[in-house]
């Protein structure tokens, strides 16, 4: 692959970057390069929402796509062939005036120091474009999701989700995109990027050939999909990552395909669509999806990079293994396929080979009698790191258990299934005494450590109570509504 520079498109033009390190993050490079002092440095680690900016890129029939990132936790090379979107280019959008997003904020008094407000008017304006293109409006509860990754709020509340509302009723202003998709089409037709600096080299071909051939060459190269871990790695831990293969260009690893009897996501689909496509199959995984990090990860991420990274406290990894899902590993040609529970080793530690990839994750489509649920348990509702994370299924057979798969993380080196909780309810009536048994097998499953978000013992607790829970929303006899345990979206923000 030929060396080029990194191109992309912002405020207009489209820019070319070759003096950067691989390792530059979209933001540095708009506050001291650019100077769009607009966007601001909060966490550095993807969590205050103050340097949210919007993505572009085109779909599959050519519109362009807008997403909210975090710019602290985005390698420039990763924007390549993409359009940036900041504040600075709503002031443009609104002409004469202010934009819709930040005319509502004003009148709505959703400001106060000023400092999180960009991060919040941008994440506000990827509603107002995705509504305003559908010809709908969000509702509070999804003006609340939606932004759920700017946690600064100096405000409160109300005031800025009534600038959400308020956003619709003043008169419409949409960004220019039609010079935008012209651009990026010009940028599609670049050869694929391989840039260079100081030694430190970054690939992002286009194919799964081409990758999995570059994997092979390169088995030392650092895999990179949304930046939203690695990115962290850098900021915070000043590690050099050294070569870095990026496998958010192939497009055949952003298929999410559906057959009669698996659903099969790609390694390069992003964590929205990720989880999106999982509550599309099994509803009961929504609250989980909405809980998942925040948009701007979730756009940014990838639900097989969550996987991949193996973190004990990862939220996609228990739901996924109750769910009895199949990595499908890639060595050049070759692939093989490994039960996820099979995967991990010991703290992020897996069984991948060098030169090896995760291509996809296959899961299983749901079976006859399925009962599933999945909870996390977090200091913060939103947007938070899991303290205990359960994915609960049983398949039953009448009154009784014919399978059960209790997966959990946070509960130790890995996230694992409960073997001795499940074979406490495995062939057992689903009852209450059922339950219990499984509650008490449960302690010998686990031996969670005490950190900051928990101790050991709360951690203990908390998994029985999960799975009495369970049982008391599945049980044969008078389970709990659905209208009881669906409140929380509703009533968690005023």
């Amino acid at each position: 692959m030929d060396t080029r520079p990194i191109r992309f498109v912002h405020r207009g033009r489209t820019v070319s970057v070759s003096d950067a390190p691989p390792t530059r993050t979209l933001l540095d490079w708009l506050r001291e390069d650019a100077r769009c002092t607009g966007t601001k440095e909060g966490c550095a680690e993807g969590d205050c929402g103050a340097c949210t900016v919007i993505v572009g890129q085109l779909d599959a029939q050519g519109a362009v796509q807008l997403k909210p990132v975090n710019a602290c936790i985005q390698f420039l090379p990763a924007l390549d062939g993409k359009a940036v979107l900041t504040v600075e280019d709503l002031t443009e959008a609104g002409g004469d005036g202010l934009h819709p997003v930040q005319q509502a904020m004003v009148e709505c008094h959703g400001s106060q120091c000023g400092f999180c407000t960009p991060g919040f008017v941008m994440s506000l304006a990827a509603t107002y474009e995705q509504h305003c293109a559908a010809g709908t409006r969000p509702t509070r509860a999804q003006l609340a999701d939606d932004l759920a990754g700017n946690l600064c709020r100096c405000t409160g509340y109300r005031p800025i989700l009534e600038a959400g509302q308020r956003m619709f009723e003043l008169p419409a202003k949409r960004l220019p995109l039609q010079a935008t998709a012209a651009q990026l089409k010009a940028l599609q037709a670049q050869p694929p990027l391989a840039y260079g600096h100081e030694g430190q080299r970054f690939w992002a071909p286009r194919t799964l050939q081409d990758f999995a051939a570059l994997r092979v060459r390169a088995p030392e190269a650092r895999l990179l999909a949304g930046c939203t871990d690695i990115g962290l790695w850098v900021n915070k831990q000043m590690r050099e990552l050294g070569d870095i293969l990026f496998i958010g260009e192939v497009a055949e690893l952003k298929r999410i395909e559906s057959a009669a009897d698996t659903l099969r996501i790609g390694a390069a689909v992003s964590l929205e669509e990720g989880w999106a496509a999982l509550a599309q199959q099994r509803p009961q995984l929504r609250a989980m999806w909405l809980r998942f990090a925040s948009p701007p990860v979730r756009h940014a991420g990838t639900l097989v990079g969550n996987l991949a990274n193996g973190s004990p406290i990862g939220d996609t990894a228990p739901v996924l293994m109750a769910l009895g899902a199949t990595l499908v590993l890639r060595q050049g040609a070759r692939q093989r396929r490994m039960l996820l529970e099979d995967f991990y080793v010991d703290y992020m530690k897996n069984r991948l080979e060098p030169g090896e990839f995760i291509e996809s994750v296959e899961v299983p489509a749901p079976a006859a009698h399925e009962r599933l649920r999945a909870y996390k348990i977090s200091k913060r509702f939103d947007s938070d790191i899991s303290a205990v994370a359960a994915g609960l299924r049983i398949v039953l057979q009448g009154d009784t258990v014919r399978e059960a798969r209790f997966a959990f993380g946070g509960m130790a080196a890995t996230v694992k299934r409960a073997s001795k909780a499940e074979q406490a309810v495995t062939g057992q009536p689903w009852t209450e005494a059922t339950v219990q048994a499984a509650m008490q097998a449960l302690q010998h499953d686990f031996t969670p450590l005490t950190d900051l978000r928990a101790s050991a013992a709360y951690r203990a607790h908390v998994a029985q109570q999960l799975l009495r829970r369970f049982w008391l929303e599945t049980r044969p006899q008078a389970p709990l509504p659905a209208a009881e345990l669906d409140v929380w979206h509703e009533v968690r923000m005023p």
